[in-house]
């Protein structure tokens, strides 16, 4: 059964967004027990007469700009005492005709939810918002998603720790229990503040990412000149002095020290940032160090800043020697820790490690790997510490049925990832694929390859293969860096995956091991340069 909804809308100026935003309610929503009421903070664009002409919306003239907290207060108070309301901006436009039901649904899925809030997504197409957290070392609210790509990631429920109030749906019994949003804050920060005043109170604040709404972002600062940082700062200097020193007493139960490289495209930096800020969702404290030596085929200076902000706050705190340090690198590294607890994790696709790999594991407490094969392979190789299997894993997130491909065409299409050299096999993976097929048939092969061998050509050596002009197509993208959260998209744009190896046991792009679908022993072949 439908509980009454009150959608309120807050405006000021920026007429024809207003017009946009109610004409689209007005198309696109099958829910039949919705008011709109628009409380207006002193346009003088010709809203308030636009609103009075309009027999589907309820107005309130608030006279001025009684900023966002208490503008939305007003309209809210002239809710009727029954209803759930939802706080939409006038800079977003409806799209799917269910997004009340299916917030409302989202929001009764249990007794102990009481904020749901909406994937926001900007006209271009990128991602705004799934959900938000605040970073307690700066303070500075950061939107999850935020300017990525729309592929369909985050298309689930999922609890999250705040929610932007572009769009929100909140339950009128967490209305009846908080009130409403503080008027401590003109503008900015008050929906983290409603967000961890619900939590405080032992409701769950939940990100719907099936419910999809367009949000224009930031029209009303925009449109009426308002300088938007001097609000913001007001703002954060009032949640700074209401949550820092509460947040901080309780956010994190304990800390690690990590070691690895975090702001590069490719290698352990990808993994290494999912896993840090996993650790951080988990509350554990992260603090960072470049974990650089001579063994490791990076350079020696890692860069400052990445795309990731979170990465970005990790790298600038320190590691602390009385806490346990996990260096996730090259074994040849693992020297570097120097923690009150030592654990090394590291991984190789082969059946032996080298022998300085092997010395530098047993200084450790525990070594970390992501494979019962390499577990085997360290052990056989003389690690004698106790070795923990800790899988890489993949962020459903981002990999799942729903992300959105982008496929080259309707061709059957083979994908192969992998680093060109001479652990792998790319010559007789295009000369099959050229001799097995004929370009008349629609079929591809796709490869991603990198190569950072100054000494390899790539391109002269695929010409060196003379593979038939009339035989199976084959598109190479080289040194082509997909961004990691698009890594599902490609795989998703394929219709079967092929790994070019020598022998290893498993390949980075899939980390399959071996013993999951080979004999009982290992490759025959499969030897380090130290066996």
């Amino acid at each position: 059964m439908q509980r009454p909804v009150s959608v309120v809308i807050l405006t000021w100026n920026g007429l024809a967004y207003t017009k946009a935003c109610l004409d689209s309610i007005a198309a696109n929503t099958d829910f039949d027990r919705y008011e709109v009421i628009v409380a207006d903070n002193g346009s003088t664009d010709g809203t308030i007469e636009y609103l009075q002409q309009r027999s589907d919306v309820r107005t309130v003239l608030n006279g001025r700009n009684l900023g966002f907290a208490k503008g939305n207060n007003v309209a809210i108070e002239q809710s009727a005492p029954g209803t759930d309301v939802i706080l939409l901006n006038n800079d977003t436009e409806i799209v799917q005709p269910d997004w009340i039901a299916s917030l409302q649904q989202a929001a009764y899925n249990a007794p102990d939810i009481g904020v749901v809030g909406c994937r926001l997504a900007r006209p271009d197409g990128t991602l705004q918002h799934v959900g938000t957290f605040m970073p307690l070392d700066t303070l500075w609210g950061q939107q999850i998603g935020g300017g990525e790509k729309d592929i369909n990631q985050y298309d689930g429920d999922r609890e999250v720790e705040g929610v932007v109030f572009a769009c929100v749906y909140l339950k009128r019994e967490v209305l009846d229990r908080l009130g409403l949003l503080s008027e401590e804050y003109f503008s900015y920060f008050e929906d983290t503040d409603f967000c961890f005043r619900a939590k405080e109170a032992g409701y769950r604040v939940m990100c719907r990412g099936s419910v999809k709404v367009v949000h224009h972002e930031n029209v009303s600062t925009r449109i009426n000149g308002v300088r938007h940082r001097d609000m913001f700062d007001r703002a954060q200097s009032v949640f700074d002095q209401k949550w820092a020193s509460k947040l901080k007493a309780k956010r994190y139960s304990r800390d690690i020290g990590w070691h690895s490289i975090l702001n590069f495209p490719t290698g352990y930096a990808i993994s290494s940032r999912e896993f840090t800020s996993a650790l951080d969702r988990q509350n554990v404290h992260v603090a960072y160090k470049y974990a650089y030596g001579p063994g490791t085929p990076f350079p020696k200076d890692e860069p400052e800043q990445s795309d990731s902000y979170l990465a970005n706050v990790i790298r600038a705190r320190r590691l602390d020697s009385r806490r346990p340090q996990v260096v996730y690198a090259q074994g040849d590294v693992f020297q570097s820790n120097f923690g009150a607890y030592k654990i090394g994790f590291t991984m190789l696709e082969t059946d032996r490690i080298p022998e300085e790999w092997v010395r530098q594991a047993n200084r450790m407490d525990e070594v970390w790997a992501p494979s019962q094969f390499n577990l085997r392979t360290f052990r056989d190789s003389g690690v004698t510490r106790p070795i923990h299997v800790v899988p890489l894993g993949v962020d459903p997130n981002y990999f799942h049925p729903g992300i959105r491909s982008s496929r080259i065409s309707s061709n059957f299409t083979f994908l192969s990832i992998f680093e060109w050299g001479e652990r792998k096999a790319p010559e007789i993976l295009l000369r099959a694929f050229n001799q097995e097929f004929h370009a008349s048939e629609p079929v591809i092969l796709v490869c991603k390859i990198l190569n950072v061998d100054p000494g390899v050509n790539v391109q002269d050596e695929v010409r060196k293969l003379e593979l038939d002009p009339a035989g199976g197509r084959i598109h190479i993208s080289l040194n082509h860096v997909v961004p990691t959260y698009q890594l599902g998209a490609l795989y998703r744009s394929a219709d079967c995956f092929v790994l070019p190896t020598r022998g290893e046991g498993w390949g980075m792009p899939i980390i399959n091991p071996w013993p999951a679908a080979c004999p009982s022993s290992p490759p025959t072949g499969a030897r380090s340069a130290t066996s």
